[in-house]
């Protein structure tokens, strides 16, 4: 099963991420506009992926909210029909929220670096070390907060949940004020 080690966060200038981010990888970045659908599931976190005039796929992952670098194992199934897939699984199990954003992605060694801007919450970066057979989470880990020391990410910015956690939590706090 494919798995990976994770970090998230905020960043305060997108220009000087995105500089840093090209640096490291000697690539201008590939840009994806992305829809994520999550759906309502008993464990874990399940979303259909549109990218836009690429692939669609199921998603299924499951990782600790937690600060700093986290495993996270997931499975992945192409989707041929994803507007008809959304609408049976969601009257089957209930749509949680819909997520869209423009992600730039570069390729550091086994990273995959993500500068991300999300609709409705504004920009972060996400780190995730694609694990190899036979690697250890710590190896990952390592890593990671290497990679975050090179691209100037600091402990302070870092963030716990998934976006579609923040985006629920700020459209709940705007209906209550």
């Amino acid at each position: 099963m494919p798995s990976n080690v994770e970090i998230k966060a905020s960043i305060a200038s997108l220009s000087e991420f995105k500089k840093k981010a090209k640096e490291l990888s000697r690539t201008e970045g590939e840009e994806l506009i992305q829809e994520d659908v999550f759906f309502n599931v008993p464990n874990g976190r399940l979303k259909l992926r549109t990218i836009k005039d690429a692939k669609s796929e199921l998603i299924f992952y499951d990782r600790p909210d937690q600060e700093g670098p986290k495993f996270s194992e997931f499975y992945t199934t192409p989707i041929e029909d994803p507007a008809s897939f959304k609408e049976t699984l969601g009257r089957a199990v209930g749509v949680k929220g819909i997520l869209r954003k423009v992600r730039t992605l570069y390729m550091v060694g086994q990273t995959r670096v993500h500068v991300d801007q999300v609709e409705g919450l504004g920009d972060f970066m996400e780190l995730e070390v694609q694990m190899q057979e036979g690697q250890s989470v710590e190896e990952g880990q390592k890593i990671a907060d290497d990679l975050m020391g090179k691209l100037g990410v600091s402990k302070k910015d870092l963030i716990s949940v998934a976006y579609m956690d923040l985006l629920l939590k700020k459209q709940s706090q705007a209906a209550q004020g």
